[in-house]
């Protein structure tokens, strides 16, 4: 069993027994070193060595005992852990004291000091060396405890995140499989089997996709982008030319990270507003660059903006048909940059609607279309 009862926060307690005996090993040399060149240079000869290194031993060992009895009363009450605690430590100084006296009484038995001269000129020394010991040992280990709830919490927090980032992008799948899987059967129904089989192999394509990341992962904006495509492709067999998608990446952010599929609702709602109530369609344009050390990607479209009594889109919130979409949104990138991320939509004086998301820019060359690596 460990003698320091709990996980390490760093490498040095990686191996606990082993910290343990290092520590233990380097501080009883420290001592025996201090109190010989202390000794020596007070004038005292080599034979004061001796009793110097049946006292370290002696206090080595002491300190092996305490440090078990320390371990079984550390997560105690405070006041059983304590009281225990210093009577524990009287009594180990009592105990080094007196074999101290009494091997000193041995080596000089003609001493002017006598057997109580020496032992209360031992206990001083012998307290403090063990005071010090057991306040470092609890010291070391409280330390530990700390470190121990702040990984756990940290642990908490990251799935907390992770589960919330999933439950997020999870939201976005029923909602899109409608609405393709029933333009897909509005197709059938009027015999169209070529542009029906043909939005089936799109959406597998697109299925394909989203499957083989995971929920929380990040990909790079041209993953995304591509992705974007496989939908655009998708609704194009229902609109047409009515929609007409336009892009404008730069090549310098092409490789930045973002959440998976977070552009897609955009794209969605640029459709649900602006190229489905239209009659001529709408063009829906979305642009990348970096502004500073960020991406900033802008999200356009010529439609007559949202409809009267539509929920306010500064506040990001979706229609109340999806319950998802801008806030969803919103959300995904609070969980993923927090306070370092910007989103922001607004409807244009004469109609459109621009969606404005800012982010860290951080490069990978790793992730590939469809693999899901990042």
């Amino acid at each position: 069993m460990p003698l320091f009862g709990l996980s390490s926060p760093g490498p040095f307690f990686g191996n606990k027994v082993r910290a343990f005996w290092n520590l233990q090993i380097a501080g009883w040399i420290a001592w025996l070193g201090l109190r010989g060149v202390s000794g020596l240079a007070g004038g005292q000869s080599f034979d004061f060595l001796l009793p110097v290194l049946v006292s370290a031993i002696t206090g080595f060992s002491l300190s092996l005992l305490l440090s078990v009895c320390y371990r079984a009363l550390i997560n105690r009450r405070p006041i059983l852990m304590w009281g225990a605690s210093f009577g524990l430590l009287a009594t180990a100084t009592a105990i080094w004291a007196f074999i101290d006296a009494w091997f000193l009484q041995i080596l000089k038995p003609d001493s002017e000091s006598g057997f109580t001269g020496l032992l209360l000129a031992l206990v001083y020394v012998d307290a403090t060396s063990l005071g010090a010991w057991s306040a470092l040992y609890y010291a070391i280990n409280y330390f530990l405890q700390l470190e121990e709830q702040n990984d756990r919490m940290l642990r908490l927090e990251a799935q907390a995140a992770s589960a919330q980032l999933a439950m997020l992008r999870y939201q976005l799948n029923p909602h899109f499989l409608f609405n393709t899987l029933n333009s897909i059967s509005t197709l059938v129904l009027l015999k169209q089997s070529e542009p029906a089989n043909a939005m089936l192999s799109r959406l597998s394509a697109f299925l394909r996709y989203t499957l083989a990341n995971e929920p929380t992962a990040r990909v790079t904006l041209a993953q995304e982008i591509e992705t974007l495509k496989l939908y655009l492709d998708i609704e194009k067999m229902r609109f047409e030319d009515r929609l007409r998608p336009h892009f404008a990446i730069d090549p310098a952010v092409s490789r930045a990270r973002l959440p998976s599929l977070l552009l897609q609702p955009l794209i969605e709602n640029a459709i649900k507003y602006a190229v489905t109530p239209q009659e001529e369609g709408a063009d829906i344009t979305i642009s990348a660059q970096l502004a500073g050390e960020k991406v900033r990607i802008v999200v356009t479209d010529t439609g007559t903006g949202l409809p009267a009594g539509s929920p306010d889109p500064t506040t990001g919130h979706a229609t109340e048909s999806t319950g998802v979409g801008l806030a969803n949104i919103r959300d995904r990138l609070a969980q993923a940059f927090g306070d370092q991320q910007r989103f922001e939509a607004q409807a244009g004086a004469n109609g459109g609607f621009t969606v404005t998301i800012e982010f860290p820019f951080q490069p990978d060359g790793q992730a590939r279309i469809g693999t899901g690596q990042t």
